[in-house]
């Protein structure tokens, strides 16, 4: 039996498919139990448990081979994440009482990394989980084509995406959630011991510039990439809603700067199968 948490997110919801079509038996782990009704369906069963309570995740996880763990984000967290080392507290907890047999947890690209900014909630959760007794993957994606999704509509409207990311011609790693669900549940049947890292990225890194041909080729019509001066951010992000914008910014000057990156060789790091551009055209087809 393999526990999922986030199986009605993205990757959550990509791990559990992979495993049932591998013929495998999954407990979906959903605080809401009226949402895991098509996993219900499916074959699943239901455990309802929620990320910050150590007793309802424990049971939720109890005679588990396997569990994925999927750290719900926090986009605008408290100073010193406090909302973060609440849910690591309890997954830790939960984890040795129920003592399933391997976790695999989803990371970031760049847990590695000393400089604090919004990925550091992932490096605070390794460092827990490191001193786990069981055998523990750190799965480490790089980043999500899903975010192409906020510039869907600008592409369409005005042919023009907006980004963060700079200069417009620097490749980044980029992966589909598919593809991060489906080595999720690779690596949950694998058997290893210890502690492993696994970095994941699609088949080629993408620039702005990359993503704004790609979505010229999906639109058949001219898209440019503009950047967003960074001295504009924070006042942004504060329009936009956000208490505490630097750790959103200094995760973006990592991507810029370098030092949010794989902590692997490039022949190390593996490769994805799911093409930026197919996933643009699935965007597409869902907008309209």
């Amino acid at each position: 039996m393999y526990a999922i948490t986030g199986i009605t997110g993205k990757v959550g919801g990509a791990v559990a498919r992979e495993l049932l079509a591998a013929g495998q038996p999954v407990r979906a782990v959903v605080r809401d139990t009226t949402r895991a009704e098509a996993w219900a369906e499916r074959g699943c069963e239901i455990a309802t448990a929620f990320m910050e309570d150590p007793s309802s995740l424990a049971a939720a996880f109890e005679g588990a081979t396997g569990v994925f763990i999927l750290p719900p984000s926090e986009f605008d967290p408290e100073p010193g994440f406090p909302e973060a080392r609440t849910v690591i507290e309890a997954v830790s907890a939960a984890l040795l009482k129920a003592r399933p047999d391997k976790v695999v947890c989803l990371s970031t690209i760049g847990a590695q990394a000393d400089e604090v900014n919004l990925l550091t909630q992932r490096t605070l959760m390794e460092q827990a989980l490191r001193e786990m007794p069981m055998s523990v993957t750190f799965l480490r994606p790089g980043w999500f084509m899903e975010n192409a999704a906020w510039d869907v509509e600008s592409a369409s409207a005005d042919g023009v995406i907006d980004s963060y990311l700079q200069p417009l011609d620097k490749p980044v790693p980029m992966v589909a959630t598919a593809d991060v669900g489906r080595v999720a549940a690779e690596l949950l049947q694998q058997t290893w011991r210890g502690v492993r890292v696994v970095e994941l990225e699609g088949p080629r890194r993408t620039s702005p510039n990359d993503l704004a041909a790609a979505f010229a080729r999906v639109l058949n019509r001219p898209v440019r990439a503009e950047v967003i001066e960074r001295q504009t951010w924070e006042a942004l992000f504060r329009t936009q809603g956000m208490k505490h914008p630097m750790p959103r910014m200094r995760m973006l000057d990592g991507f810029n700067e370098g030092w949010i990156d794989f902590e692997s060789s490039s022949d190390e790091v593996l490769r994805g199968h799911v093409e930026l551009e197919t996933l643009l055209g699935e965007l597409m087809s869902r907008r309209a």
